[in-house]
Parts: structure tokens; sequence; C-alpha cells
């Protein structure tokens, strides 16, 4: 029974805030200058800003990713390298010994 009136005050607390925003605030109290759609203020050239800086650590953390997995490619062309070196070599020292 509890839960049944603690959803019922909750949905009654939703309508109430959603008709006191539609009656009590227009479009123009609720906008910002942003949203608004004010041409030149701050607020859009440090948005401005803020999208170039989240893109450059984006770009930045991607192109690490890909030079560590590039680095690791290397290392395991490296080690195949060396490994088949050793087998080579073991394969002849083999063969010039029977």
């Amino acid at each position: 029974m509890k839960a049944r009136t603690t959803r019922y005050w909750g949905i009654r607390r939703a309508f109430a805030t959603a008709a006191s925003v539609m009656i009590g605030g227009g479009s123009t109290v609720l906008a910002c200058p942003v949203c608004f759609g004010a041409a030149e203020t701050s607020m859009i050239d440090g948005a401005k800003l803020g999208v170039l800086v989240m893109l450059a650590v984006l770009f930045a953390v991607q192109g690490g990713f890909v030079g560590f997995f590039l680095y690791l490619r290397k290392r395991a062309r490296l080690i195949a390298d060396i490994d088949l070196e050793t087998e080579w070599s073991e394969l002849q020292g083999g063969a010039s010994r029977s």
C-alpha cells in the first residue's frame, strides 16, 4: 500500500512541476542566450572553444591508442622474426651434424 501512495505522490509532483513551468515560464525565460539564438556572445565563443578542446582531447587519446597498437604490432613482428631465425638456425645446425 505504501508503494502505491509514494508512486501517486511522485506522479502528482511531476504534473505539478510541468504545469507550473508551462504557466509561469515563457520561452524567453527558459532559454539561455546560446539556446535562444544570440549571434555573437561570449557564451557562444566559449561553447565553440569547448567543443574544439573536447575534439582535441578525443583525437589525442585515439592517437595514443593507435600508436600503442602499432607499437605492439612492431614488437610482435620483431619477436616472430627472432623466433623464426632461432628455429631456422636450430634446423640448420641439426642438418649439418647428421
